[in-house]
């Protein structure tokens, strides 16, 4: 056995668009679902869902035999649950409310094995197929994707030296708390979000850091996806249960 190429991360570095979904529903059973629509990457959420390890454990599970890259935003920057969703075999996370460099660098370092960082080493998890991956040690840091979420002013200020930092591979911003920060909650798609994104995030393209974000609107992603935006997600799951509901009951009633 050998470890797999992470298709996602080689797409991003080589500037070419993936097309996401978030996953926020809780359940290998739904994971699977969407499994097989064949999404070039899907987000597993354990900060607004209501996921736990085991949790997370049964979506990896259900994603592993579809090509689709499944990766893991934990509640938050903590060092102990990053080394275990890193165990269970996620082949990249998204860690939220990065708000400095000092932050990018301590999310970088969760990463990380010593002496480039302070991830705990076990020789035998899911990641390593129970022992059985020799290269598992060697190429892990290069085949994982550490991406970094920015959702405040603050954070957007910082974003060239945050997307600078070694070891950031992406660069993701949050429009709903974006939009919290300017005054606009509720409304992720606000003019004033994207006045504000899309200028920085140019400035990161032309840097060669990836950059990607979620929006409701397909539309809007793809036109997204045409300036340059490399990963961006276009709904959930749980969105499209609840779309569909009343999508459903509405065309019944009428």
């Amino acid at each position: 056995m050998t470890l797999p190429r992470n298709e996602f991360l080689a797409a991003i570095r080589a500037g070419r668009p993936q097309i996401g979904i978030w996953v926020s529903l809780a359940s290998n059973f739904a994971a699977e679902v969407v499994a097989g629509a064949g999404f070039d990457w899907a987000l597993l959420d354990m900060e607004h869902a209501p996921n736990e390890m085991t949790l997370v454990l049964g979506q990896l599970q259900a994603f592993a035999p579809y090509p689709t890259t499944a990766l893991v935003r934990p509640d938050w920057n903590d060092a102990v649950k990053v080394k275990r969703i890193l165990d269970m075999g996620a082949p990249g996370l998204l860690f939220p409310m990065v708000q400095t460099v000092e932050e990018a660098r301590a999310a970088v370092a969760a990463m990380r094995y010593p002496p480039r960082g302070v991830r705990g080493v076990s020789v035998s998890t899911r990641a390593n197929g129970f022992g059985r991956i020799p290269d598992y040690f060697a190429r892990v840091e290069a085949e994982t994707a550490t991406l970094v979420q920015l959702e405040t002013r603050a954070a957007i200020a910082l974003a060239d030296q945050i997307g600078a930092v070694d070891g950031v591979d992406g660069v993701f911003f949050g429009p709903a708390d974006i939009a919290a920060d300017l005054g606009h909650m509720g409304q992720p798609m606000h003019a004033d979000v994207w006045a504000l994104v899309r200028p920085v995030a140019q400035r990161l393209i032309a840097a060669g850091v990836p950059v990607g974000t979620l929006v409701p609107d397909p539309a809007f992603a793809r036109q997204l996806l045409a300036e340059g935006f490399t990963f961006v997600a276009c709904g959930s799951d749980l969105g499209l249960l609840a779309r569909g509901a009343d999508h459903l009951l509405r065309t019944m009633k009428a």
